[in-house]
C-alpha cells in the first residue's frame, strides 16, 4: 500500500506541474469558457482519493491481492502513457483550462485519430488502475463513478467550445470518432 500511496504522490505531483506548466495565457487565447470543470476535476480527484483509500482494503493480502493491485498499476502506467502521448500531441494546444489559442488547429490525427479525448481517457484509466490496485469494491466505485461524470461534464464544457470555433469541421470530426473510448463511446 505505501508504493500505492507513492505512486499517487507522483500523479498528483505531475498533475499539479502541469496546472502550472500549460495553463493558457490570456494574451494567446481566442476562447475559453472552462465553467469551473477545472476546479471540479481537482476538488473530485482529492475527495475520490482520500475515499478511496479510507476503504482500500489493508488486510493481509494473498496472492490474489497482490496480482489485481499489480493489474491496476498497469492500467495506471497505461494511463499514463495515453494521456501523456496525448498531450504531446496535442503541444503548445493543450491547456489545463479549456481554451482555444490564436493559433489553434483542430487535431484529429495521432491518438486523435481514434478518440477524441484521449488525455480524459488517460485519466480515467490511471484513477480507475488506483481504485483496483486498492483491492476493494468500494474504492472503485468510489473512484471511478465520480471521476467519469466530472469528465463527461468536462468533454462537454469542451465539445462546446471546440464546436462554436470549428464548427461544420469539428461536427465531422465528432461523426467519425468517438468521444472517450475507442470504438465504444
Amino acid at each position: 500500500m505505501k508504493y500505492l500511496i507513492l505512486l499517487s504522490v507522483l500523479f498528483f505531483v505531475s498533475e499539479f506541474l502541469l496546472m502550472l506548466v500549460k495553463r493558457s495565457k490570456k494574451i494567446e487565447r481566442k476562447r475559453q469558457n472552462d465553467k469551473g470543470s477545472l476546479v471540479l476535476l481537482w476538488v473530485v480527484i482529492t475527495i475520490c482519493f482520500t475515499f478511496g483509500f479510507m476503504f482500500a482494503s489493508y488486510r493481509t493480502w494473498t496472492l490474489i491481492n497482490y496480482a489485481i493491485a499489480i493489474l491496476g498499476v498497469m492500467v495506471i502506467l497505461a494511463g499514463a502513457i495515453i494521456r501523456w502521448i496525448s498531450i504531446i500531441q496535442l503541444s503548445s494546444a493543450f491547456t489545463v483550462n479549456v481554451a482555444i489559442g490564436n493559433n489553434h488547429k483542430l487535431k484529429t490525427d495521432g491518438v486523435y485519430k481514434y478518440v477524441r479525448h484521449p488525455s480524459y481517457l488517460g485519466l480515467l484509466l490511471i484513477m480507475f488502475g488506483f481504485s483496483v490496485s486498492m483491492n476493494s469494491y468500494i474504492s472503485i466505485l468510489i473512484i471511478t463513478i465520480p471521476m467519469l461524470l466530472v469528465i463527461l461534464y468536462r468533454i462537454k464544457v469542451e465539445e462546446e467550445i471546440l464546436l462554436a470555433e470549428f464548427g461544420n469541421d469539428y461536427s465531422n470530426y465528432k461523426n467519425r470518432t468517438k468521444k472517450l473510448i475507442p470504438w465504444v463511446i
